[in-house]
């Protein structure tokens, strides 16, 4: 009989899947002036799917930031406040406030906008 080993995947990237979450998590966020970026997904976007591995190997890079994912799905609420319209799209926030909405899996656009949002 095999024993079958069960792999714990270590993740700096946090789902938040309600409005009140959300306000939670970038709140705290604002008041210890963290930089926050949001990957908006959804279980049935590809695009979505495909670039969610890539958003956790910037979270583990930039241990300074927080990293937010939400499906609009389950989090209806904060998409829409957000004006959240296609899948995925990652904004970058500081302060509290949405400073740049990325559009489409684009890793390298991403990597780019990242770096130059955090550096500035």
């Amino acid at each position: 009989m095999e024993i079958q080993k069960k792999i714990v995947k270590k993740t700096r990237v946090i789902k938040v899947s309600s409005e009140e979450s959300w306000d939670c998590y970038v709140t705290k966020a604002f008041k210890q002036g963290c930089p926050v970026v949001v990957h908006f997904s959804a279980s049935w976007c590809t695009p979505s799917r495909a670039m969610s591995p890539f958003f956790e190997e910037l979270a583990l890079q930039y241990k300074y930031v927080l990293f937010l994912s939400v499906d609009v799905d389950e989090a209806k609420e904060v998409a829409s406040k957000l004006e959240i319209k296609a899948m995925p799209t990652f904004v970058l926030m500081k302060n509290g406030a949405p400073n740049y909405k990325l559009v489409g899996a684009n890793p390298v656009e991403l990597s780019r906008r990242i770096k130059g949002f955090i550096y500035c």
